[in-house]
């Protein structure tokens, strides 16, 4: 696979055309990701539940998620590599520069971050800075104590529109992507429609640009509750390798999510 830049991301949203994102917290892992040609490496505070088996992803510092950088970087062979900035790692612009400095250096290619419009001025000093940032909206794991548990968000009228016009608005500020956690379809679908830049969904619909997953769940190594957007690929006799491969073919081919995997 040739090496996947911002540019590339555009490309696709451009022509109309799927790309998939995994997660990795591993040489290994991220190894094989990549050698099955999906795009995006996403190194997500999700480890913190992951691989060390709390309960949220509110206690991973920013030096684990360095560490964990570090690892997904030396394993990569031309993904492009997104990382998680961590609970309260970016409450003040100071913060959020020197973390995000740190993420780079460890080998990230971009930085994402949890809010709203809030982190327009964030995305804005980023940006100016070289630090290319994806922004997340939906269901925040790290606001999971304010939302009141993982529950899926944009439902009514207000707070579907909220969230639109968030998007615009941290787009406009300089943010690369847009990552979209647990809303119905037909706000996946508006959000896409509104902005120029890639929008990658998890449980957001099959008419986002990308789709996202943790490669733990897709091979079927969840062993606790199985989100409803959540698919096994790991059937049919497949190596871990095929399965991953697998993946990104059905996204690509707009295959995965099926109406099974949305939420209305």
């Amino acid at each position: 696979m040739n090496t996947v830049s911002i540019r590339t991301l555009n490309d696709y949203k451009a022509k109309g055309e799927k790309f998939s994102v995994l997660t990795a917290y591993d040489a290994t892992f991220s190894q094989m990701v990549s050698n099955a040609g999906i795009e995006v490496i996403l190194v997500g505070d999700s480890l913190g539940m992951v691989c060390q088996g709390k309960e949220s992803t509110l206690p991973v510092s920013v030096a684990e998620m360095e560490y964990h950088t570090r690892c997904v970087a030396a394993g990569n062979k031309g993904s492009l590599i997104m990382a998680d900035m961590p609970f309260m790692s970016y409450s003040t612009l100071e913060q959020g520069q020197a973390n995000a400095a740190l993420l780079m250096q460890a080998g990230a290619h971009m930085v994402k971050v949890e809010g709203d419009d809030w982190l327009v001025p964030l995305v804005e000093t980023l940006a100016r800075q070289g630090v290319p940032v994806c922004a997340h909206l939906g269901l925040t794991p790290q606001s999971v104590n304010k939302l009141g548990g993982y529950r899926v968000q944009g439902r009514d009228e207000a707070k579907a529109q909220a969230m639109i016009e968030h998007s615009i608005a941290l787009a406009k500020a300089g943010a690369d992507c847009i990552l979209l956690e647990c809303v119905p379809s037909s706000l996946g679908k508006a959000i896409t429609e509104a902005v120029d830049v890639p929008v990658i969904g998890i449980g957001a619909g099959s008419d986002t640009d990308a789709q996202v997953l943790v490669v733990y769940d897709m091979l079927g190594l969840n062993a606790g509750h199985i989100p409803k957007f959540v698919k096994n690929f790991m059937v049919d006799g497949r190596t871990p390798q095929q399965a991953i491969a697998a993946y990104g073919e059905e996204v690509k081919n707009g295959v995965f999510p099926g109406p099974e995997h949305k939420f209305s």
